[in-house]
């Protein structure tokens, strides 16, 4: 069975998606204050959170960032919020999907089974990786290959980072402009190669991120 925590204060519409989740062996915890859920996070252990964005309090997008800062849980946003720099800023703050309210309670299951494939899939590739030659230090903003710090821009840094942390599976170039805070979500596909084309130069060694045709690109190591 797998535990979620739904962040949401439409308790009505809660209650309905608790009792269409139990039919397939989910339990579902409900917090409708996001202090408190964000309390409840730091004592249970939950496999996702299910977090709406419109919240007494604290705006969702904020509740999104302060889990991610703590702990690698799935998210999956639910909100009715249309506005697409919320969706946008959502994904950047490592929310792992969005789902726009009204939707059908079989839609959100899905999306769940999904994300929970994809954290798995994820979690098992991180473990079978080699040693990686590049250390992230996230708290200095910094990341050093073979011991030798390299001289990154913000926007090289977010890439690079990103890919260490996907460390030998293909990250796309969406996939980028959503997690990068410092890539612009206008960015052409020509401009992130151009910036992974100067990451490549300054780490020394091309072949380490190998280019995927019509996908992205994957570091090796």
């Amino acid at each position: 069975m797998k535990n979620i925590l739904m962040i949401e204060d439409d308790l009505e519409l809660a209650e309905i998606l608790t009792e269409f989740l139990e039919q397939f062996e989910f339990k579902v915890r409900v917090e409708d204050d996001p202090f408190n859920a964000l309390s409840v996070l730091k004592l249970e252990p939950f496999d996702l959170v299910i977090l709406d964005l419109t919240l007494p309090g604290m705006d969702g997008l904020e509740v999104c960032e302060a889990i991610r800062e703590r702990q690698n849980i799935p998210i999956i946003i639910s909100s009715a919020r249309s506005d697409v720099h919320d969706k946008v800023k959502a994904l950047e703050l490592g929310a792992d999907d969005y789902l726009p309210k009204p939707y059908d309670p079989r839609e959100l299951e899905a999306r769940i089974n999904s994300v929970l494939r994809r954290s798995r899939n994820s979690t098992s590739v991180q473990e079978d990786a080699e040693p990686s030659d590049f250390k992230l230090d996230e708290d200095a903003m910094t990341i050093t290959y073979k011991g030798r710090e390299l001289d990154l821009t913000n926007a090289e840094y977010g890439i690079l980072g990103y890919m260490i942390k996907k460390q030998a599976t293909v990250v796309s170039r969406e996939d980028l402009i959503h997690n990068v805070s410092a890539i612009n979500e206008d960015s052409s596909n020509k401009s992130i190669d151009v910036m992974v084309g100067r990451i490549r130069n300054k780490i020394g060694d091309k072949s380490l991120i190998e280019s995927i045709r019509g996908v992205g690109y994957k570091l090796l190591k």
